[in-house]
């Protein structure tokens, strides 16, 4: 469970917070003063702080200047108002997650948390490479095979440079886990490490959130604000999925990559930005290139490192070193000894296809370990892990992929709207959002680990979709 630390003088704003944020599933503590609040950080070592600009005694930009020397790597969201943007800017340029103006709107704020506790968690946790089926670190990078003994000495050799880096591979094959690998083992460990998919954030927000805006640059710029490039001056920015980048916003990254500085929506004045750039992407570039979705300069920009990662398909000998750790991993997590697993199961595991690589393999152990409590898991909990029912016959007889195209085929011939492709995909999109919420009673904390997104991520989709669910359970943190 997360612990917010909430520095503010307004007694009645801490109670308020307080209210809301142990609502959402979080531990909160406070103070009203900056030399409180840097006592509580050494005391507390909490995971995100929210700090008001104005504060009796210390201000608010000392207080944040006392906690980045304490804590490099602990988010600090900014509360301020209208007049304090300046210094706000200032803040985050010095490494401050984000801004918030006074007053806010909570879901908003809600969204800034979620991304904070987020960012923080991928700061701190390692990242541990060729990890043991034991290991206790959460997040590690499993595999012996040739594939992935090469992926290790990529991380190595390219970490202690800037040298731009395109990770590529197919979903779920680990791409977060090898840029966080990559930073953590970086000359910026202790700079700011940001994670930006460019699925997740709707087109027409996209280009404020990465270059930021100036007062007055549209309908509602009531004020200067600094983009997550900015945000993340002297650290590292992660662009997932930048085979999804709008075309628009391509020339802008690549000036960035070519000139070290940006523009801020609706501003005139290049603003210098040192930020290394790691970007992934499944899609197949070269094609995207030929059909003009894809800026060929820019291309060669990214790819001064390639890392490609291998489905889980092609290191198959991976599988049982996978599955052993995820069992143990998930066992630790739902608080039962580690059940083992039959010859049979892993027999199982082993000859699936795997379409959805480990992300898929992990989220299956993860589903047997929750319904089997404790015994081992066998082929059957496996079968109906994969394909939610025990099958009669061998789990093969219809694939993922066999089941998808008939479904897709019965789309194709049905729809007849003229951006078929995108009236499909955001269609399944919903539906496996909504089922992912289903399954888990509304919590958003357990839907987002099924479908393998981070909460920010799905919050901005389920909005994205317009879903709506009630929450049944609160939220785990």
């Amino acid at each position: 469970m997360s612990q917010i630390l909430i520095i503010d003088d307004d007694d009645q704003l801490r109670k308020s917070f307080h209210k809301l944020l142990v609502q959402e599933g979080y531990t909160i503590c406070s103070a009203a003063s900056g030399e409180t609040g840097i006592a509580m950080v050494r005391q507390h070592c909490p995971d995100v702080v929210i700090l008001d600009m104005r504060l009796p005694g210390m201000n608010g930009f000392e207080t944040f200047k006392a906690i980045h020397d304490m804590d490099p790597k602990l988010p600090v969201i900014i509360m301020t108002a209208y007049g304090n943007t300046g210094t706000a800017i200032e803040a985050t340029k010095m490494g401050a997650f984000d801004y918030i103006l006074k007053p806010f709107e909570i879901p908003d704020m809600l969204v800034v948390i979620d991304q904070a506790v987020e960012a923080g968690r991928f700061m701190r946790s390692p990242i541990e490479m060729d990890g043991m089926p034991d290991s206790a670190v959460k997040d590690a990078i499993i595999g012996r095979s040739t594939s992935m003994q090469e992926i290790y000495k990529a991380i190595g050799r390219v970490a202690s440079t800037d040298a731009t880096v395109l990770i590529r591979g197919e979903s779920g094959t680990g791409k977060e886990l090898v840029a966080r690998a990559v930073y953590q083992h970086s000359l910026r460990a202790n700079q700011p490490f940001l994670v930006i998919n460019c699925v997740a954030i709707p087109d027409s927000l996209l280009e404020s959130e990465l270059f930021g805006y100036e007062k007055g640059a549209f309908t509602g710029a009531n004020h200067r604000r600094a983009g997550k490039l900015e945000q993340a001056h002297g650290g590292t920015v992660f662009l997932d999925e930048i085979g999804d980048m709008p075309f628009s916003l391509q020339s802008k990254m690549l000036r960035l990559l070519q000139e070290r500085s940006i523009e801020r929506l609706g501003g005139r004045e290049p603003i210098p930005v040192d930020v290394r750039i790691i970007a992934a992407t499944n899609r197949d570039l070269e094609s995207a290139i030929e059909a003009g979705r894809f800026r060929e300069d820019l291309y060669y920009r990214l790819k001064v490192v390639t890392i490609r990662l291998p489905a889980l398909k092609e290191r198959s000998g991976d599988i049982a070193l996978l599955s052993e750790y995820f069992l143990s991993r998930f066992s630790r997590e739902v608080g039962v000894d580690c059940p083992g697993m039959t010859p049979e199961a892993q027999e199982l595991l082993n000859s699936y296809a795997w379409p959805g690589n480990v992300r898929e393999l992990a989220n299956t152990i993860q589903k047997a370990v929750i319904f089997n409590r404790g015994a081992p898991v066998s082929r059957d909990d496996i079968a109906l892990a994969i394909r939610e029912k025990i099958p009669d016959k061998d789990i093969d007889d219809e694939t993922y992929e066999q089941m998808l195209r008939r479904s897709l085929h019965r789309a194709l011939t049905a729809c007849s709207d003229a951006n078929i492709f995108d009236v499909i995909m955001d269609q399944a999109a919903g539906i496996m959002i909504s089922e992912a919420l289903n399954l888990s009673g509304g919590n958003r904390s357990r839907a987002a680990k099924l479908l393998g997104l981070s909460r920010p991520t799905l919050h901005a989709k389920i909005e994205k979709y317009g879903l709506k669910f009630e929450t049944s359970v609160k939220e785990d943190h």
